[in-house]
């Protein structure tokens, strides 16, 4: 148009009239490449395998597994740890749970760091990798193995395999395993949850096996159970349980009723009962 001469308003195209691209992040692996991927990565048990594993099985970014301290596995109760990821892309801090796999691997690598020469470790002093190089290396190094060890392992996928498609991956995973967008967004160290929901990739089967699930969790109409006193017995234990037993039968009752009014009086009913059932405590425990 301005090469026939028309006049062009500013900002008659701004950039949001161009449509979005339908994959703008990396894609997370496929499960059957995700696999083979991991089979080879065991396999292999380097330094560097076992640094990818680790950030394939938490969801940290490479940034942040090439930054890890030596100290980095903290415990936080009986039978919990967990990775503490430092100050990384956005400025905060987390703790990302870690499972048997995950301590694991922790151990396995500081078993190889003790074994890189006297003059890697005196450069990686505090950090759990040891250094290669100057500041990018260690990260172009782990880029290139990751390419390698996902074409000996075959992964069927013909795009380029980066770092940064595991943590596609493991949120991914995490998703289809049942972790809430809310807990996914702190694990993953997002400030913001629409960001969360760009590293989700939910395919067709995950779709069925929600419905599904759905469908097999809706409640079902309640059912009044029958209260029999033919069995109850004539001390404190049988009045109290066949007090409990009415008030079950009230609220199933209640829930079933329209009537608000009505099931406001059911309420207080059931306030009444609860009182007899207190009075009915203090005297099996000798009080007045």
């Amino acid at each position: 148009m301005a090469a026939q001469g028309h006049h062009l308003q500013p900002g008659l195209i701004i950039r949001e009239d161009f449509p979005v691209r339908p994959e703008y992040l990396p894609r997370p692996l496929s499960p059957e490449d995700d696999q083979r991927l991991q089979e080879e990565l065991r396999r292999t048990d380097s330094m560097y395998s076992n640094a990818l594993l680790l950030a394939r099985l938490t969801g940290i970014r490479i940034g942040e597994c090439i930054h890890l301290p030596i100290d980095c596995q903290r415990h936080l109760g009986p039978e919990q740890w967990a990775l503490h990821v430092p100050l990384g892309k956005l400025h905060t801090e987390r703790l990302v749970p870690l499972d048997s796999e995950g301590l694991r691997l922790l151990s396995r690598i500081l078993e190889l760091r003790a074994q890189a020469s006297p003059a890697r470790l005196r450069k990686s002093e505090g950090f759990l990798l040891p250094r290669v190089g100057r500041r990018f290396a260690l990260f172009q190094t782990l880029r290139v193995a990751l390419a390698d060890f996902a074409k000996r392992a075959g992964c069927a996928d013909t795009s380029p395999i980066s770092p940064h498609r595991l943590r596609h991956t493991w949120a991914s995973d995490m998703l289809r395993c049942g972790v809430s967008l809310p807990a996914l967004k702190e694990l993953m160290g997002h400030k913001d949850i629409r960001m969360t929901l760009r590293y989700l990739k939910v395919t067709q089967p995950d779709l069925q096996r929600e419905f599904y699930r759905a469908r097999h969790n809706t409640a079902q109409p309640y059912c009044i159970p029958s209260l029999s006193v033919s069995t109850a017995t004539a001390d404190l234990p049988g009045i109290r349980q066949a007090l409990a037993a009415t008030r079950h039968l009230l609220e199933m009752y209640r829930r079933q009723i329209s009537d608000d009014k009505s099931g406001r009086r059911l309420q207080r009913l059931d306030r009444r009962l609860l009182d007899v059932d207190q009075q009915l405590q203090n005297i099996a425990a000798g009080k007045k």
